[in-house]
């Protein structure tokens, strides 16, 4: 199918797809961050996606594996003592 549009709504904290056919699909971010972020980092990474590249998000929570993606671009420092 064909994207017609891909944006982030901040009024509703979800990025939303318009189709060709008139499909829309509204991804809950809130929701999404709860479910797969373990940490500030990739709290973060997801921030980014959603607020720079709102499409890619879409397709990583559509058809990837937002887990394995995480764990792959994040990296988590804690502060020591």
């Amino acid at each position: 199918m064909k994207i017609l549009s891909c944006e982030f709504n901040i009024d509703t904290a979800c990025v939303e797809l318009k189709f060709a056919d008139g499909t829309l699909i509204s991804i809950d971010c809130t929701a999404v961050e709860n479910e797969v972020a373990d940490n500030m980092y990739q709290r973060s990474e997801l921030d980014w996606l959603i607020y720079n590249a709102p499409i890619e998000f879409a397709d990583l929570i559509l058809n990837g594996d937002p887990e394995k993606y995480l764990k792959t671009v994040t990296v988590n420092n804690p502060f020591e003592n």
